[in-house]
Formats: C-alpha cells, structure tokens, sequence
C-alpha cells in the first residue's frame, strides 16, 4: 500500500490558470454516446440514483498536488468548463472500466511520493518511469479513459481518508447508476457506497481546477 503524504492547501501559485477556463460547451462533448446529461429539474429522480451517488458541497481547496501538476503540465489544465455528463454504464464501458483498473494497477509499480521524488511536496504526475503512488495511478486511470472516449467531466480526482485514516487519492467515475470507484489498492471498480473510505473532496464536473468538498463517509468496505 502506497498513500500520499497528506493533501496540502492549495497556493496562489495557479489562481490564474483556474480563472482562465472558458465556460463554454464543446460540440464534441455533447455529442458524445457515452454519457448521458443529467435530467432536467422539473423531472422526478429515481431515490435509488442518488443515494448511489456522494453528495457534494461547496467550493473547496485545491490539492497542491493538482496546482503542482498544472504549473508543469499547463495544456493539461487549460481546458473549457464543460456541462456536467455522466457515464452510460453499459457491460461493454463497465468492463472497459475493470480493464483500465486493473491494467494500470499492474503497470505502475508501487512507490512512496518521498521515495520516488525525494519531497514531503505532494508530487502529481503521470507514470513517467513505471512507479508512483495513488496520485500516478489515479491520473494514469483517468488520461487512459480519456483516451478510450469516456468524458472527462465524468473522471475526477478524489482524495479520501482510507482504512487507516490515512491521505489517499482515487479516481471517481460518475455514471448512470451512480459513482464507481478506480483503486490502486483494489482491482474491483466498487460503488463509492462500498470503500468504507471518508471522501474529503474531488475535482467539479464542470471544471478540473475547481474542487468541491465531501466530507462523507462512503458505507462500509466491499470487495
């Protein structure tokens, strides 16, 4: 088991990065398969959905990490606010899931954010040289989603408290059926419902470089 050090404030570093997205729709995001749009408000909403999915907050801190992050990666982060899109939870998009899962859980070796960078910093990045901790595996999962067609406003980074009350970060899919869960210490895609994780923040749909609190405890551990 690999966790991040702990999740820092965020600096003043990128202020203006995350101001500078645009709040225009892309054509090709609203022509997308994969996703559905959320229902309008005046349609009633199945219960079930939404208990299946984290309640969110308010505006919240940025993890350093992901300031860090855009600071050396800039095209990654100047990106268009999007209309929030959730996955259509298909068998063929659920087993592209558990492929991604697994096959980047099988391609990174696991290494601690001190050990690999040599910094208490938290350090995001994609798995340049094969190993990384959670953070490397969580971006890894989402840029390879990305890749396959699924919608970015449906992959966002989470940080969470594990088993053991520790920093840890996952990648939260947002579907149909309600969230899913992509772990580097777990193979299965679960229900956020079913980690027993506390979900302290993750990024907003509509814009990466905005994040949203949680603070939620995610039922109980499921395998």
């Amino acid at each position: 088991m690999v966790h991040s050090p702990g999740v820092l404030t965020s600096s003043l570093l990128l202020l203006s990065l995350i101001g500078a997205t645009s709040l225009s729709v892309g054509t090709a995001a609203a022509q997308s398969t994969l996703f559905k749009r959320p229902s309008s408000p005046t349609m009633a909403q199945p219960v079930a959905v939404d208990l299946r999915s984290a309640a969110v907050g308010g505006r919240t801190s940025v993890p350093y990490g992901w300031l860090d992050f855009c600071h050396r990666r800039p095209k990654e982060c100047k990106v268009p606010a999007l209309q929030a899109a959730s996955v259509k939870l298909t068998q063929q998009n659920m087993r592209t899931l558990k492929r991604i899962n697994q096959k980047a859980n099988r391609a990174i070796k696991p290494v601690s954010n001190y050990d690999h960078w040599g910094t208490m910093m938290d350090h995001w990045d994609y798995p340049v040289d094969g190993k990384g901790d959670c953070k490397i595996y969580a971006l890894y999962k989402r840029k390879l989603l990305m890749e396959a067609g699924f919608p970015r406003q449906a992959l966002l980074m989470t940080v969470v408290r594990d088993l053991n009350n520790e920093g840890h970060t996952i990648l939260t899919v947002k579907t149909d059926k309600g969230d899913l869960v992509l772990d580097n210490l777990v193979d299965e895609v679960r229900p956020w419902n079913a980690t027993g994780y506390y979900f302290l923040k993750r990024q907003s749909q509509q814009n990466p470089n905005i994040w949203v609190s949680i603070n939620q405890r995610g039922g109980t551990p499921k395998t």
